[in-house]
């Protein structure tokens, strides 16, 4: 990432703020859809980037940009799947994973059985996977040990490979 972007940001260049977005926001939305569902993916993302904009300012270590970003995005996850939780009569939805740009059965089959594995694994699976980031980040973004990720790692894999196994 680029740090004078990251100061630019800071300092309150529109231009610098759309290029940030424009650089970041599919990543964000995908990890918001592939956690919430495609339903719920824009609105997440949409309060993801207002926490963004409110804390820029005091992101100290620009550096540190993509594990901070990850870090909101997360918490934003989590309080809308508790609030599915929380409604009465409505039981929690577990994501459609369906992607209509993919046309590879092997890859809707993946999608799927990604959707049925729990949120904190299919989360550590979403972060080191697909966002590629580091056990370290993963671990920062989640707010647990790296053994605790690695564990979580583990436990997704062996789920999705039931999941894909069960289902030829």
């Amino acid at each position: 990432m680029d740090q004078l972007l990251l100061v630019r940001c800071q300092l309150g260049e529109r231009e610098a703020l759309t290029e940030l977005v424009r650089a970041w926001h599919q990543p964000i939305w995908s990890y918001a859809r592939r956690m919430l569902g495609p339903a719920r993916a824009d609105d997440v993302t949409q309060e993801i980037w207002l926490a963004v904009l409110r804390g820029l300012p005091r992101l100290r270590d620009t550096e540190r940009f993509r594990p901070w970003l990850f870090t909101i995005a997360r918490r934003s996850v989590v309080n809308a799947l508790r609030s599915s939780y929380g409604e009465p009569g409505q039981e929690p939805v577990e994501p459609v994973m369906d992607d209509p740009a993919d046309t590879l059965l092997d890859r809707v089959e993946l999608v799927e059985g990604l959707a049925k594995v729990p949120a904190r694994e299919r989360e550590v699976l979403i972060l080191f996977y697909l966002e590629d980031l580091s056990l370290e980040d993963c671990a920062e973004i989640c707010a647990v040990p790296v053994g605790t990720v690695k564990s979580r790692l583990n436990r997704a894999r062996r789920l999705l490979r039931t999941h894909l196994t069960e289902n030829p």
